[in-house]
């Protein structure tokens, strides 16, 4: 007979006490008092299973209003829900409780966990960005309510992070406009914007200047692809990024480059300034249609009827 190796005992062991530990818990749910419950999910949470006791918190909470339970539960639970990685929940669940024990001990706690868990919850930079934003407002929320917080250098910190972030998300959509414009009006114009308000956002950015050299080059290639009746306009406005560029810039990396559209926007800007000096030469030379012999006609005369 093959005897039973200790690895098997083990499990086996493990297998009961999953069970009776799952039927006690089970039990405990549909026969056990209010404040049995309660002892339990907080005997719970030092054990770290979160699971079960954000269950009984949950059941609790509707039943403990008034007592002086309460306000702990309703805390634990946020608590139960951050721990599991459900941030959505727990950053409601701390506001939540914020919003209804203001005045209560742990309530600068509970608001600094609203806003830590919007930032654990706060989306990679290539995606939608509308969380990392509720992340730093809530933050700043934060740090306006509680200016001498122990939080407060804490927040700051994760502030800048999701700055850096929404940095980064900014800095890739302009660059995108610029490498999917194709020479498409549209794009070229979306790029310059774009640029433009990555400037006004983030104006210390170490992006920048590489940004300020691409509006040189999306504006020099609107305008090198423009009707002509918008070219002259397009160009001088290469001239003035170009400007922009090397005041602020003066010995940057992409200067020889962005020079070289600049010259050729200043020939471009002189030949259509000869255009239009030799179209205003050829209208002065046609006759003024104003002076033209108007021609005159006279109506016909209808024979008499009946003759």
């Amino acid at each position: 007979m093959r005897k039973n190796s200790p690895a098997s005992y083990f499990l086996l062991f493990i297998a009961i006490l999953v069970i009776t530990s799952c039927s006690k818990f089970s039990k405990l749910q549909k026969t056990g008092t209010d404040q049995e419950k309660y002892d339990a999910a907080m005997s719970y949470y030092k054990k770290g299973d979160f699971y079960r006791s954000g269950l009984l918190f949950e059941e609790l909470i509707p039943l403990l209003k008034g007592s002086t339970e309460s306000e702990l539960a309703q805390f634990y639970y946020a608590y139960t829900q951050y721990q599991q990685g459900q941030y959505n929940t727990s950053q409601f669940l701390f506001k939540k409780f914020f919003d209804t024990y203001a005045r209560s001990d742990y309530a600068q706690e509970a608001l600094y966990m609203h806003a830590f868990s919007l930032y654990k919850d706060s989306s990679p930079f290539n995606l939608d960005q509308t969380s990392t934003f509720t992340a730093v407002s809530a933050m700043q929320d934060f740090i306006n309510t509680y200016p001498e917080s122990p939080f407060r250098e804490e927040c700051t910190r994760y502030i800048l992070e999701l700055r850096s972030k929404l940095e980064k998300k900014a800095y890739e959509r302009a660059r995108l406009y610029h490498k999917i414009s194709d020479f498409n009006a549209m794009s070229l114009k979306s790029a310059v914007i774009s640029i433009e308000n990555f400037r006004k956002d983030f104006p210390d950015s170490k992006y920048n200047e590489e940004l300020a050299f691409l509006k040189v080059e999306s504006q020099y290639n609107l305008a090198a692809n423009s009707y002509s009746i918008k070219q002259k306009e397009r160009y001088q406005d290469v001239l003035k990024f170009y400007q922009e560029l090397i005041d602020k810039y003066p010995t940057g990396k992409f200067n020889r480059d962005a020079e070289k559209m600049f010259d050729e926007s200043q020939k471009q800007i002189e030949v259509i300034a000869k255009a239009e000096v030799e179209r205003q030469k050829l209208l002065e030379t046609q006759p003024d249609p104003a002076n033209k012999p108007t021609k005159v006609t006279t109506p016909a005369i209808s024979e008499p009827k009946g003759q």
